[in-house]
This record gives structure tokens, C-alpha cells and sequence, in this order.
């Protein structure tokens, strides 16, 4: 099979839409489809001539230093399209190029898949303009209603865009390399450079340092569980806008910049506790990948956590807006040696049976039937008669 992915964010950028993104391209080519990967030219890249990889001009991204905006595409993506003609396409951000994607596919006649990864509607509010909440909401279902099926990882949020008149909605569960985050990649020697021994405590956030992170909570819940632990130390993993008002504030937080690959994975198991006070993620890959770690997690009850981690067994699952009630179970969990220690070895089973290959399988599985169900829409060619 030809699909063709179009994404707005890609790595060597790192957040959780670029990563969700290159796994499923690498999991389509892994099941032996050829898959043209479109995005916007990164300041690094260099044009290469491999028709799979389509290099379109964008513009730097509001608020978001590093990353890039697409910019309108329809004639371009129509023409390529018409001599290399996938069966089937995936979308995955909703900004310029992703609308010109799904104009050109419905000219053309393609199906077209699109992914919900991010809730744009709580950024409003996070960002000052809850008064634009609901219009986000219909711009993001307007352009996804243009699609065959929408994606989205929980059932959670399956039955909130159903409820929100979204068509087509369909679960598509995520996984999480366990080979890549596992607590054997613990390492003394780092948490020494964070000053601590094997008998010191760490609390780890990982993502982004951004408003819409609800990052003052995990800063309140740290320094109610110092009260016990006057010698943990809080190490933040990550980049974004609100780093260095937080570093200025918070002298004493380690910084530990962005982290990749095998780095990331080490300063993930080296972690006591991962404090994770997001409530705008549409489902939060960190969370998958502290649990492989063997990391107990504090997070708010919905997206990964509510798929994955039970309560007081890998660590705590609070209602959302109970901020009193994650404050407090980072301290109790903080303060507990022991239950944190039988946490620790059961958050790796959470997620022991979450393989992106069973992923991949699904994906390609749904991106196959959309093409066979547009197939079968298509009008039959008339009947030859027979000349009398």
C-alpha cells in the first residue's frame, strides 16, 4: 500500500505529537508500505531527491520557539498527489498544511484519516482566552469532520468528541518502548550530579515548561513534600517559554535541558517520582514511559492515567481540578519508602503489554479499510452492450 503522512511537527523536534507521529511512519514502513512523509522544512534539513519525503516552506510557530507552521499547500500536495497517488492519508496536525492536505485528498478522491492530538480548546484557556474555548472547538471539528475517521487515543476521548458532534471517531490505543524506558538504565552517577545518593529522593517532570502544563501545581505539591524529604530535589526535563521565569524563581530545581533516546530514558529511571499535573493532554506518552521506567506517577485522572495507572498501585490517579488531592499524594508517596518500593515494581507490568508493533498493526489495519470502503463507493463503470 502508498499512505502518505502529514504532520506540522516532526523530531528531531521533541513533544509528544512529532514522536506519536514517527512511530506510526515507522511502524507503517516496518509492515513493508511505502510512506511519503510530508512536513515543513526544518532549519537543518537538507533537500534531499527521495520522492518520500516531501520538504514544504513554513513559518516559525507562535510561542512555540523551534517549531514551525506549515504553510498552505493544496496545489502542491494536488500535483504530487496526481503522480504518486497514495491510497490512503494520514493527517496529523491540524494547522495550514494540514488543511490543504485534506482538499487536496477530497479533490483527488482519497481517504483521509485525521489525528486529535491536542486539546486546543483547554490552550485557551490556559493561555488567558477562555472566551475562545468553544470557537477553538468548532474549528478543530470542522476540520476533522473533512476527514473519513478522526483518531484519538482513549475512550475517554472518544466519547467526549462524539458527545461534541465529531464524525467518525475511532480508538486508537498508543504503546510505549519498553525496551527503551526500563528502570535497569537507573544511574547512580547521574543522581549524584543531581546531588543525590541511593538513599536520596528525586522528583522528576518531564515535557513541556509551558503554561498549559499546570506547572505551578507541581511546584506547590514539591514544596509540601520537602516538609518530609527537606533533602529531595526536583529535576526537570524539558524546554519551553516558562523555564526561565521558573528557573529564576526556583533556584534550587535542576534543569536538565531537552533529553532523547537512551539519555531520556536514564534520567527517567533515575527519578523517584514523576509529578505530572497536566489537564490538556489528549493523552500524555509521558505517563506510559515513567511507568516503563518503574517511575510512580502522580497524575490527574483522565487520558493515559485513567487507561493506565491505578490508584495507589502505581501511584495515584486524583480528579480532575482536585488540587489539594495531587498536592497531597506526592507528599504521602514521597514520605513512604516501602509502598513506594512495591509501586515500583508493579508499574512496569502496567504497560508490559502495550507494543508499538500491535499499534502499528491497528493503524495500517484502519487506513487499509478506508481505502477499500472508498473502492467500494466508487460508482461501477457502465455495463458494455452488445452491438445488435
Amino acid at each position: 500500500m502508498r499512505y502518505a503522512i502529514i504532520t506540522e511537527t516532526y523530531p528531531p523536534e521533541v513533544n509528544g505529537v512529532a514522536l506519536t507521529v514517527q512511530g506510526l511512519e515507522r511502524g507503517l514502513r516496518s509492515r513493508g508500505h511505502d510512506v511519503q512523509l510530508i512536513r515543513p522544512r526544518q532549519p537543518d534539513d537538507v533537500e534531499g531527491t527521495d520522492h518520500l519525503e516531501l520538504l514544504l516552506p513554513g513559518a516559525p510557530l507562535p510561542r512555540y520557539p523551534g517549531l514551525r507552521l506549515g504553510l498552505p499547500a493544496t496545489r502542491r500536495l494536488r500535483a504530487q498527489w496526481q503522480q504518486w497517488r497514495p491510497d490512503a492519508i494520514y493527517v496529523a496536525t491540524e494547522g495550514p498544511l494540514g488543511w490543504s492536505a485534506l482538499r487536496a485528498a477530497r479533490r483527488l478522491g482519497i481517504p483521509a484519516a485525521t489525528g486529535f492530538h491536542t486539546r486546543f480548546d483547554e490552550y485557551m484557556r490556559d493561555y488567558g482566552a477562555a472566551f475562545l474555548a468553544h470557537t477553538a472547538l468548532r474549528w478543530m471539528r470542522r476540520f476533522h469532520n473533512g476527514a473519513d475517521a478522526t483518531l484519538v487515543p482513549t475512550q475517554e476521548l472518544q466519547q467526549f468528541l462524539q458527545s461534541q458532534r465529531f464524525d467518525n471517531v475511532v480508538r486508537l490505543p498508543r504503546a510505549v518502548d519498553t525496551g527503551l524506558f526500563d528502570p535497569q538504565r537507573r544511574d547512580p552517577a547521574l543522581r549524584r550530579e543531581w546531588g543525590l545518593d541511593d538513599n536520596g529522593f528525586a522528583a522528576i517532570y518531564v515535557g513541556r515548561i509551558a503554561a498549559e502544563k499546570n506547572l505551578g501545581l507541581a511546584v506547590r505539591a514539591f514544596r509540601e513534600l520537602q516538609k518530609t524529604r527537606p533533602g529531595a530535589r526536583f529535576v526537570w526535563v524539558g524546554d519551553g517559554p516558562a523555564r526561565e521565569r521558573l528557573q529564576h524563581d526556583n533556584p534550587d530545581f535542576i534543569f536538565c535541558g531537552v533529553q532523547r533516546g537512551e539519555s531520556l530514558a536514564r534520567h527517567f529511571a533515575s527519578g523517584d517520582l514523576f509529578v505530572f499535573p497536566s489537564l490538556s493532554e489528549t493523552f500524555g506518552n509521558v505517563t506510559l514511559e515513567a511507568l516503563a521506567s518503574g517511575v510512580p506517577t502522580v497524575a490527574f485522572d483522565y487520558g493515559a492515567a485513567r487507561e493506565h495507572l491505578i490508584n495507589d498501585v502505581h501511584g495515584a490517579a486524583i480528579g480532575p481540578g482536585d488540587e489539594a488531592g495531587f498536592i497531597a499524594a506526592c507528599a504521602r508517596i514521597a514520605g513512604d519508602d516501602l509502598s513506594r518500593a512495591a509501586m515500583r515494581m508493579a508499574t512496569r507490568q502496567a504497560v508490559a503489554t502495550l507494543r508499538p508493533e500491535r499499534v502499528a498493526a491497528d493503524f495500517d489495519s484502519l487506513l487499509i479499510g478506508l481505502a477499500q470502503a472508498r473502492v467500494a463507493d466508487e460508482p461501477a463503470p457502465p455495463a458494455e452492450q452488445e452491438v445488435p
